[in-house]
Parts: structure tokens; sequence; C-alpha cells
């Protein structure tokens, strides 16, 4: 799938960055996924995911994107149906 690289197509509401991401995934990758997830790159979703995702931005369905930092940890953004948050997490932290 490719991806928006510059255009802004996700409100992301209030962000929550959860304990397990300060601790586990360096700063700068996690930032460079909100990014990636704000501009409609959804990382490492299926294919099936991605066009649920796509098909999210207009009938304001939930989205996740899947990504994994540098250093190998797997972890998830989560952007609410209605928009008020979006949530960086760790899968086992769900």
């Amino acid at each position: 799938m490719t991806a928006l690289k510059s255009n802004k197509r996700l409100a992301l509401g209030r962000l929550i960055i959860t304990r397990g991401i300060f601790e586990y995934v360096p700063e700068g990758d996690f930032w460079d996924a909100v990014t990636r997830h704000t501009n409609g790159d959804w990382g490492e979703v299926c294919d099936s995911d991605w066009e649920l995702n796509d098909a999210a931005l207009t009938n304001n369905a939930r989205v996740l994107s899947i990504y994994t930092a540098d250093n190998g940890v797997r972890f998830w953004i989560i952007t609410e149906w209605d928009r008020s948050s979006t949530t960086v997490l760790l899968p086992l932290e769900y």
C-alpha cells in the first residue's frame, strides 16, 4: 500500500502515550510513527486492515496502525472513532 507522505489526513484528538512506550520504544521512533499514522501510513497492518483504515477516514470508524521500533519492539497506535483521542501503546497494554 502507498501512503500519503505530506498530507495530514487524520485528526488525533488527545494524544495518550502509555508507560510501556516511554520505557521500551525510543522517543524518535514513536513520534515518527505518530506522524506516519496522521498521514495515513498505517505501518504493518494487513491489506484488509489498511483498507478498513482508509475507509475509516470517511465513515468515522476506529483506526489502528502497527509499527516496529528500530530496537524491535512492536507497538500500536489507535485513534478512536470520534477522533477524541489517540493512544500509542504496546500490544500487551491493550
